[in-house]
């Protein structure tokens, strides 16, 4: 079995410790073997020596909220749904690409087109085709003409909520998305608007768990965002409008925040000029200021926040995750906390922290190498010099 020694550089393990400074890592086939300071482990002939002296190591990046299919244009929705399926396909794997040149090892897809991103997922396990590992969630579970409706299975009442997520299931999804607002991008819909009902959802809730599928919500108003909560989800992804009893449900109840902050941001910044719909920028607009100010209150009492940014939808590129980091720093975390909730909190709620999300001895060696410290400067984390996926260099700079 291959073995490669990498030694010099500063290593951020994950797990929001201080740096190791002139850390040597011994990778064995797939997997980290051991860490240590330069000087403790014996260098041996077959082994292949990776001098990062001046550099940083830190695990690779998951991003916990991607919509993989989706081309980050002005109007994501309508390209996907009048473009052919094997352009859509097509454009996945390129993104696919993106992400794992930016130093994304595994992520979470949120919602897909006609399950092309289940067998995506399918061909990078097999390794048809390169990029990071991933989940994917297939159709999401919306009410009819409800947020999401393009890209997901309408469905109303709860026998037609079980069967819906019981399509899923069978489709291969690892797991189960459920709307329950409405949202920026879908006209005739606020976001702030409840949608699935707190029953119907706890019933998708209920499937996902018999398969041993966790849940993912879109959720944006605070009646929507209690009601998912009480129906046993996993996620809260947005989470704009949060009151103090919300956020006490998601402490008490252990469910994990991921704001995107860098999809209202986006859509924002690029504007009608660039083809934006018009309700979606007014709409991003109203909820900026409110969405920040949840997610400062949710850091501060204690919520668990993994890094998604919602790559795909206006603007928003598949290869910046960086962007919401320093979003997430701008609402009040530190360089440290970013970091740790795009590695180990991101996987904690994935559920593949046994393999992934900390570099330690046993874990499956995914990691980026910088050129500078991202502790120091997040946005080193847009200078990735290498990615190594299970061991093995995959790219050499974003470039290549």
């Amino acid at each position: 079995m291959k073995k490669t020694l990498l030694k010099g550089a500063t290593l951020i393990d994950g797990n929001a410790g201080e740096p190791l400074e002139n850390a040597v890592m011994l990778i064995e086939g797939e997997r980290i073997k051991q860490i240590a300071r330069e000087g403790e482990i014996q260098i041996e002939d077959e082994m292949e020596v990776v001098d990062l002296t001046g550099k940083t190591l830190m695990p690779g990046m998951i991003n916990s909220h991607v919509h993989i299919l989706m081309e980050p244009v002005g109007d994501p929705f309508s390209l996907m749904t009048t473009e052919s399926a094997t352009k859509t396909t097509l454009r996945g794997v390129a993104n696919l690409e993106k992400h794992l040149k930016s130093g994304v090892t595994y992520f979470r897809d949120l919602g897909g087109y006609g399950h092309i991103d289940v067998e995506l997922k399918k061909a990078v396990d097999e390794g048809f085709i390169k990029g990071p590992e991933f989940l994917a969630a297939g159709k999401v579970i919306a009410m009819t003409g409800g947020h999401g409706w393009q890209m997901g299975r309408e469905c109303d009442g709860l026998e037609e909520v079980r069967k819906a997520t019981r399509e899923q299931l069978k489709a291969g999804v690892n797991v189960i998305k459920i709307m329950a607002t409405g949202g920026v991008m879908t006209a005739g819909v606020e976001p702030g608007s409840p949608q699935l009902t707190l029953e119907e959802m706890a019933v998708a809730v209920e499937e996902a768990n018999k398969a041993g599928r966790r849940t993912a919500t879109h959720a944006q108003g605070t009646t929507g965002i209690k009601n998912a909560i009480l129906a046993g989800v996993n996620s809260v992804e947005h989470g704009i409008f949060l009151d103090d009893e919300t956020i006490d449900l998601m402490v008490k109840r252990d469910v994990y925040l991921v704001p995107t902050l860098a999809a209202p941001h986006c859509i924002i910044e690029a504007g009608v000029e660039k083809g934006v719909p018009l309700q979606a920028v007014e709409k991003s607009k109203k909820i900026m200021g409110t969405h920040f100010e949840s997610f400062r209150k949710a850091r501060e009492a204690g919520v668990k926040i993994a890094m998604g940014t919602d790559a795909g939808t206006p603007f928003n590129l598949h290869d910046n995750t960086v962007l919401e980091l320093k979003l997430m720093m701008d609402g009040g975390m530190t360089g440290m906390e970013a970091i740790q909730s795009s590695t180990k909190t991101a996987a904690e709620l994935l559920g593949i922290e046994e393999n992934y999300g900390s570099l330690e001895a046993g874990k499956v060696a995914d990691f980026i190498v910088l050129e500078e410290n991202p502790l120091k400067n997040i946005e080193a984390l847009d200078k990735i010099e290498q990615v190594y996926k299970k061991g093995k260099r995959v790219t050499t700079t974003r470039e290549a």
